[in-house]
């Protein structure tokens, strides 16, 4: 079922996704190569706790941390490891959930570690952008297949594709919550937006095909040709007139 949230609630989220942010600006200030993704993961943690919010990945479903931390050719969900240091060159993406007084923020960023590859530079710009390029479209009676639609023209005029198999969700009470917002869609098709439905905006953006395959530890999702991925979230309202982007 897909909620309409109240003002209340959404300045409430509006904490949660600010929070998010901070801790994203945070990681994104800290990271360099030969950390740890572990060491990630414990930014992002040690931060959203310190504001008096719940890391809201932390034993979801299980999951055993508070961030994703996906390099390269991970499409999303990647496990955070002391064993694992990144590398120059890399891309890296985190996504990062919170919950305060009861309501969620989700937002997701990827970094280039030092000097990446033109196209890696190319990916990481087309996939922010195409959020942009989305979300530009957004107003109270907007269907979510316009949303979609705008989306994968954007990714697909620059040459690369947009992940199928995955995607962004409504969000208040619960982190995943209807409907389910496709980054791929038809003009004039699906749910008709309405003010103040919340919903998580999140362009997974492969540099080869947009087949996907779940690693043997259940969670990492990775590209099946082994091209690199980037991924970029925000969490927005609509308005009768436009959006609210939460989590900048």
């Amino acid at each position: 079922m897909v909620t309409i949230k109240t003002d209340e609630e959404i300045a409430l989220m509006r904490k949660a996704n600010l929070i998010v942010r901070d801790a994203l600006d945070l990681v994104g200030e800290k990271i360099k190569p030969g950390m740890t993704t572990k060491q990630v993961d414990k930014l992002v943690h040690d931060y959203i706790v310190k504001c008096d919010a719940v890391p809201s990945f932390l034993g979801y479903s299980g999951y055993p941390a508070s961030a994703c931390v996906s390099i390269d050719d991970e499409v999303v969900h990647g496990i955070p490891s002391s064993n694992r240091r990144i590398e120059e060159g890399q891309i890296v993406s985190v996504d990062v959930g919170s919950i305060y007084r009861g309501y969620n923020g989700d937002a997701a960023r990827t970094f280039a570690i030092g000097k990446v590859s033109e196209l890696k530079s190319k990916l990481i710009e087309v996939t922010e952008r195409s959020f942009f390029e989305g979300i530009k479209i957004l107003k109270e009676g907007v269907r979510l297949g316009d949303l979609g639609h705008a989306i994968q023209s954007y990714v697909e005029a620059n040459g690369f594709s947009v992940v199928r198999s995955l995607c962004g969700h409504g969000i208040g009470t619960e982190m995943h919550e209807d409907p389910e917002v496709l980054n791929f869609g038809t003009p004039g098709h699906g749910l008709r937006l309405k003010a103040n439905m919340t919903i998580a905006v999140e362009p997974m953006v492969n540099a080869g095909a947009y087949d996907v395959v779940t690693l043997d530890d259940g969670w990492t999702v990775v590209t099946r040709d082994g091209k690199p991925s980037a991924h970029y979230e925000n969490t927005v309202a609509i308005t009768a007139d436009g959006v609210e982007i939460l989590s900048l």
